[in-house]
């Protein structure tokens, strides 16, 4: 029989074989598609510089800005997706993002203090909070919210940044970042929107922010100084005079808290020190990681595929010929399942080295973690984590300083139990090389 006639009498076999190939290369799409999570977020444009100040600007034009640690999210669902992640990275994240936006802000020129706080704060001209919705080392998103004193929103947006080639990106402690794009965004739509706000704008802002600072610090010497509206916004009702005591108090008050911010934020900065080098390493060897176990994968799935539907199209074909069909087509269908079989032992032989490479994630992963240490901060004489409840200590020492205020004015009895809690009270001691 012809080569012709045999392909003739077995073409109801090949079409179903196509058929099958077509559904399987869809499969693989699918799933290769699925190796590369969606994710949230506009892009940020390439090469977004940061905008600055064309000439240095007056005092009472500076507004002084608190960024509150990120909030850290949640790890991805998707089990491929969250290979190699941790909560502790996660952590670590949520300080070392704000740490690098108040260094990228700084530079802008259009700040006075740019500080990193633990939690709200009531005396800030302009608050900035955080959450991180998606971070792999390769891709970076931020949900991020700028709020004035006066409880104007400025902003809500969503900022995501996708690295191409991370090799190329040149970083540099405190100025250049592998996200650089994505902060300099950031900092350049805080900027604008500072830039159109009026001087009389930018005096009410200061104004507003002592003023609940003050109320915050004494309600009962300072409540009918601000009102709120229906929808939430503040304004000032009356000023206290130039001379007032309490005012003057209050600012020696928020003196000594500036003064345990800047103790934090000390602290924050050393943090981002000692985990630049471990987290950019991490970054750019999760990547690689993470790029080769995607091309294994896909090698695997294609290999697979093509495999299982050669050792399919053989058998369709035997089943679907006749007899001289089959007896014509031996050899092919020997050499279609033989091959076959080769293609999926080659595939389960690919996702082997793909099982390498995400243990190898899972190991970088845990190094990091283990470079992420908690800071260790000490506040009148106590030593304090600034993990976990280091955010209630934060609180704590406000009331402290409320406590500070009415002990000096005589409006309210002290509460002596209001004192610094000891690591030990809530917290394991903090292990020797950490003091």
């Amino acid at each position: 029989m012809s080569s012709i006639s045999a392909i003739q009498c077995f073409r109801p076999g090949w079409k179903r074989f196509f058929w099958l190939v077509s559904v399987a290369t869809l499969l693989q799409l699918c799933g290769c598609a699925g190796l590369s999570p969606r994710v949230p977020g506009r892009q940020v444009p390439d090469q977004a510089a940061l905008s600055t100040a064309a000439k240095e600007l007056p005092d009472q034009e500076l507004l002084d800005v608190s960024i509150k640690v990120f909030d850290p999210g949640k790890l991805p669902e998707d089990e491929n997706a969250r290979r190699g992640l941790s909560p502790e990275i996660r952590q670590a994240e949520a300080r070392f993002i704000p740490i690098h936006l108040k260094y990228t802000m700084q530079r802008s020129g259009y700040w006075g203090l740019v500080r990193v706080v633990p939690d709200d704060d009531n005396g800030t001209e302009v608050l900035v909070r955080g959450k991180i919705r998606y971070s792999d080392g390769k891709s970076l998103s931020v949900d991020i919210e700028a709020i004035d004193a006066r409880n104007v929103v400025w902003f809500h947006k969503t900022y995501a940044e996708t690295i191409k080639h991370h090799r190329e990106k040149q970083t540099e402690l405190e100025k250049k970042d592998l996200f650089q794009e994505l902060f300099n965004t950031i900092a350049n739509d805080l900027a604008d929107y500072r830039n159109h706000l009026s001087p009389a704008e930018i005096k009410e802002i200061e104004e507003v922010a002592e003023l609940r600072y003050a109320e915050a610090m004494a309600p009962e010497a300072f409540a009918g100084y601000l009102k709120k509206d229906d929808d939430g916004t503040i304004s000032i009702e009356r000023l206290p005079a130039v001379d007032d005591p309490m005012m003057k108090r209050i600012r020696m008050i928020h003196d000594r808290d500036d003064m345990l911010v800047d103790v934090i934020n000390g602290y924050y900065e050393a943090y981002y020190h000692d985990l630049w080098q471990p987290y950019n390493d991490w970054r750019h060897f999760r990547s690689d990681e993470l790029e080769t176990m995607q091309k294994l994968e896909r090698q695997a799935l294609t290999r697979q595929v093509l495999g299982i539907a050669a050792i399919v199209g053989a058998i369709a074909i035997s089943a679907t010929g006749n007899s001289n069909t089959r007896a014509a087509t031996s050899s092919l269908r020997d050499v279609m399942i033989m091959g076959g079989a080769a293609g999926i032992y080659s595939g389960a032989q690919k996702r082997e080295e793909a099982t390498i490479n995400k243990e190898a994630i899972e190991e970088l992963g845990a190094s990091f973690s283990s470079e992420a240490k908690p800071l260790v901060i000490e506040v009148e004489g106590e030593t304090v984590r600034l993990t976990g409840s280091a955010e209630q200590q934060y609180t704590h020492w406000r009331e402290l300083l409320r406590q500070i205020y009415a002990t000096e004015t005589g409006l309210l009895t002290a509460d002596p139990s209001l004192q610094l809690k000891k690591p030990d009270d809530d917290l394991p001691a903090a292990p020797a090389a950490e003091k």
